[in-house]
């Protein structure tokens, strides 16, 4: 059986459109993750412990997972790419709240008004993403991923080096990034009308049907609960970093604010590369190996990383984070193909299951580190991808043969 791999119009023109979109998800993370990144001034500030912190953490999660899966199946059925901008709208009035706000209950509900930014967004860019593939879908989400990984890893540098020395008011001067991926969202949405336009009736149908035709439901919610699972191990485990990496430093280490920003970001950082090399690799060899690797490959390190000094800790957190972070685009990618015709859906819930669990982990992990301290929790921690041996349980997809197949 052979998938046709030639070359299109639409093709070469998707790749502006990709690019786009990784700009977008750049700017769209990068405000997200001034959330964590601003932690350790807030814990001063409004006298918070880290049960409290991770509350914070877990609104913004929970509203975020909440409205992607419903987001995402309306989507399906009712395409609407300008819907990005609106979203993005609901993260600048976060960012602007989150900047003045005088008491924690409006933190918290700044918080959420971030996380419904990023519910309305993700859906519809993963579904755009996956139309401009042109059939290469690891790449297109790797590209995609390349720019969300990126951003994220911004908030700790943005940081260190505006948020602390100038204060908790200066997130409002990032609403300029707001209004840059606006204008990019409208093009974007745009570009790909076109596109969609360009594209013959059979070839936008394409997928939906013979790929998962012969899987029954039972085994396909078998499948998808053993992903959600792994995504937990591997949510849980980068959370404890997202939110408490700074103070573990800092307790550690004897570290200023500034360093542990800046160690933070070279941890967030390694994602992107780790995003791209997944989806990359994942076309050429399967699914299934990239997840084995990804998640069970990190464990002889972080079972290390407890016991290291802080270059070694430093080390080991880029080389943990880059094997753990090549995950996700293969685990949304084989959601995708198990459920094709669900895009929209698909990347709504594990966007969204990545938020939530995220979120339920940070909350946990918070007062956990309240009773026992951020070391003993790392150390508990270092034994979460253990968990990866669950992609045993993976069946094998018909796609990913025929994908090897043609490399």
């Amino acid at each position: 059986m052979t998938i046709s791999t030639s070359a299109s119009p639409s093709r070469s023109a998707a790749m502006p459109v990709l690019i786009a979109l990784s700009a977008t998800h750049l700017l769209n993370d990068m405000m997200q993750s001034l959330i964590p990144a601003i932690y350790p001034i807030i814990k001063v500030a409004y006298g918070l412990d880290f049960g409290q912190i991770g509350l914070i953490t877990l609104t913004f999660q929970i509203t975020a997972s909440l409205f992607q899966p419903l987001v995402g199946a309306y989507t399906d059925k009712n395409p609407m790419p300008y819907s990005m901008v609106a979203g993005m709208g609901f993260t600048l009035a976060g960012l602007i709240g989150l900047a003045y706000a005088g008491s924690y209950p409006l933190l918290l509900l700044s918080a959420g008004c971030v996380g419904l930014g990023s519910s309305i967004f993700h859906p519809e860019a993963t579904r755009m993403a996956r139309s401009a593939s042109g059939g290469r879908h690891g790449l297109a989400q790797g590209i995609f991923q390349v720019g969300g990984q990126t951003g994220g890893a911004l908030g700790p540098l943005l940081a260190a080096f505006i948020i602390v020395p100038r204060g908790q008011t200066s997130l409002a001067w990032f609403s300029a990034a707001a209004l840059i991926a606006m204008m990019l969202m409208t093009w974007t949405a745009g570009r790909f009308a076109e596109l969609q336009r360009s594209q013959p009736p059979a070839a936008k149908k394409s997928g939906a049907t013979a790929a998962g035709a012969a899987r029954s439901t039972a085994a396909v919610a078998f499948a998808v609960t053993i992903l959600v699972i792994l995504l937990f191990s591997k949510n849980a485990y980068s959370q404890s970093f997202s939110s408490f990496y700074t103070f573990y430093l800092m307790g550690k280490f004897g570290v200023s604010v500034q360093y542990s920003q800046v160690m933070l970001f070279l941890f967030l950082a390694s994602s992107a590369a780790g995003a791209l090399f997944g989806g990359m690799l994942g076309d050429r060899i399967g699914r299934n190996k990239i997840i084995w690797f990804s998640i069970l490959g990190a464990l002889p390190f972080t079972l290390v990383l407890p016991f290291a000094d802080l270059f070694w800790t430093g080390v080991l957190t880029i080389v943990i984070n880059v094997i753990m972070s090549s995950a996700f685009a293969a685990i949304l990618i084989y959601a995708m193909e198990l459920m094709p015709g669900r895009i929209g859906l698909v990347g709504g819930l594990f966007y969204g299951l990545s938020f939530g669990l995220g979120g339920v982990a940070a909350a946990m992990l918070g007062e956990l580190a309240d009773q026992i301290g951020i070391d003993a929790v790392y150390r508990i921690c270092s034994f979460l991808p253990a968990i990866g041996l669950l992609a045993w349980f993976l069946p094998k997809l018909g796609t990913e043969m025929q994908g090897a197949a043609l490399h």
